[in-house]
């Protein structure tokens, strides 16, 4: 089987039309314009290819899709990464695990405590992070993350950082077995 990629239209001529030098130069004048759009039409599957989307292409499937966190300026990955989960966050859209998804997609690693996790008021959570790049400039771009995915009921309480360190941990110790004399002067 040809794929149509490789086909040209002298494969699909007749044979007395390929006898035709006329129709036989117009068959081979095309051939270099439909492989072109045979690239083209490949091009226009974008699901097949969501990791080699343009700054472009990605802005526009953003737009498309409704992506709740959305931001021009984002690294390209990122703005890869959103296209990517758009319908499955839409879809889970109000649900811890789809505001920790999101963390993770935007700041590295996030988690989410219910209110009831952490015995806080009713119908607040607070988002636990390892990233240190989520600081006080970076907030507001934060806030409105969560905000975008979060369920209308509830409100964010609290952004926690948390940094755990490889540290060395020397233990020391001593055993002494013995008797025990008691010196008293008197006098």
């Amino acid at each position: 089987m040809i794929e149509l990629k490789h086909a040209s239209l002298l494969d699909i001529l007749p044979p007395n039309l390929k006898r035709d030098e006329t129709v036989r130069a117009a068959a081979l004048s095309l051939d270099g314009q439909l492989r072109q759009l045979s690239e083209e039409i490949g091009r226009l599957t974008y699901y097949d290819r969501l990791d080699k989307l343009t700054e472009e292409e990605a802005d526009e499937l953003a737009w498309q899709f409704h992506v709740d966190f959305y931001e021009p300026g984002l690294p390209l990955e990122q703005k890869r990464e959103l296209v990517r989960n758009a319908f499955r966050w839409h879809k889970r859209k109000g649900t811890p695990s789809a505001v920790e998804e999101l963390v993770a997609a935007l700041f590295g690693e996030g988690k989410v405590e219910e209110w009831f996790e952490y015995g806080g008021q009713p119908f607040r959570f607070r988002v636990i992070t390892n990233n240190p790049e989520v600081t006080q400039e970076r907030a507001r771009e934060f806030y409105r993350a969560v905000e975008s995915v979060k369920r209308l009921s509830a409100r964010l309480e609290r952004v926690i950082l948390s940094q755990t360190e490889e540290l060395p941990l020397y233990i020391g110790g001593v055993f002494h077995m013995g008797e025990k004399m008691t010196i008293r002067q008197v006098g």
